[in-house]
């Protein structure tokens, strides 16, 4: 399985290339899967003894003020909207449902990442569609039904899950069980998400891509400049409570095929090419990370 993993990624690009306009077409798909993601992931845990840190909330103070302050920051310089839009998402997009297999790998506290999975993905089920209201494509309408159309639509994908697994485990827990038994499906759900929505990205990039080449380079520059402040952020923070890799994990790893889907349907969908790059980012530092660790190991077992 962490073979398979380590070839995903390149996987998904190329046949993202090669089939982006089926992707387009099937992107519909893709919040049913998050859907589907997220309450196994969810059932798998006892959501009742769930337990909130602080780090826990200053992970997600983060996400709430810098999304929103990088944008306007930006908008300030007079720099573009498209950029803009891209750090917003990119640093809002929720923790990947996977960072607890990876970060567990890498030595962190596993509670501490299966809760903030949890509560961050909660929480940007409440902020952006006050993000998108009045930056994003609904922005002619009043702020309470834009707010009100977004919340609609994310809601059921991104906080409905936890709602419906915490059902399960009060008043079914045989069905909970059962549906326990097949989490291990969420990676490969994982992948056809991330496989529609590069293709989804890579297919705007191929017909309203030329002419903006110093967007797109701008984002991808941004992308690697945002992807190293989330991780070194990250790990500063949780070393302040005992756990550097959970705070660079939970911070740094996102859920790339939500941000692209959210972006693809809420903003300017070219700013969903920040997070098609921050993917390929994340995916290379976190292979560095567990190469390193097997290096460390491998030395200290020599001597």
């Amino acid at each position: 399985m962490s073979k398979l993993r380590s070839y995903i990624l390149p996987m998904a690009i190329i046949l993202g290339l090669l089939l982006h306009n089926w992707c387009s077409l099937l992107a519909w798909i893709v919040p049913y899967f998050i859907f589907i993601i997220l309450l196994l992931n969810f059932v798998a845990v006892n959501l009742r003894k769930l337990q909130i840190s602080s780090m826990h909330l200053w992970l997600m103070l983060f996400q709430i003020v810098i999304s929103i302050g990088g944008y306007y920051a930006i908008k300030s310089a007079d720099m573009n909207e498209t950029v803009a839009q891209g750090v917003l998402i990119g640093v809002l997009c929720p923790v990947a449902a996977s960072v607890v297999v990876i970060a567990s790998m890498l030595g962190a506290k596993r509670e501490t990442t299966t809760a903030y999975t949890i509560v961050g993905n909660l929480m940007v089920a409440i902020i952006a569609p006050v993000y998108f209201s009045f930056i994003g494509s609904h922005r002619d309408m009043s702020f309470m039904d834009s707010f009100l159309l977004i919340l609609s639509k994310i809601s059921p994908v991104i906080a409905l899950p936890f709602f419906v697994a915490l059902a399960l485990q009060i008043f079914t827990p045989k069905v909970n069980s059962f549906l326990n038994r097949y989490k291990g499906i969420t990676f490969y759900l994982w992948a056809i998400c991330l496989l529609l929505t590069l293709g989804q990205t890579i297919n705007f990039i191929f017909i309203h891509g030329e002419g903006n080449e110093n967007t797109i380079l701008a984002l991808g520059i941004s992308s690697v400049m945002i992807s190293t402040i989330h991780f070194a952020t990250g790990k500063w923070l949780g070393s302040k409570y005992g756990d550097r890799i959970a705070g660079g994990q939970l911070l740094g790893q996102k859920n790339t095929a939500m941000g692209i889907w959210m972006a693809n349907t809420y903003l300017n969908p070219l700013a969903s090419v920040f997070l098609a790059f921050y993917s390929i980012w994340q995916n290379l530092f976190n292979s560095w990370q567990l190469w390193h660790q097997d290096r460390e190991k491998n030395i200290l077992i020599k001597e």
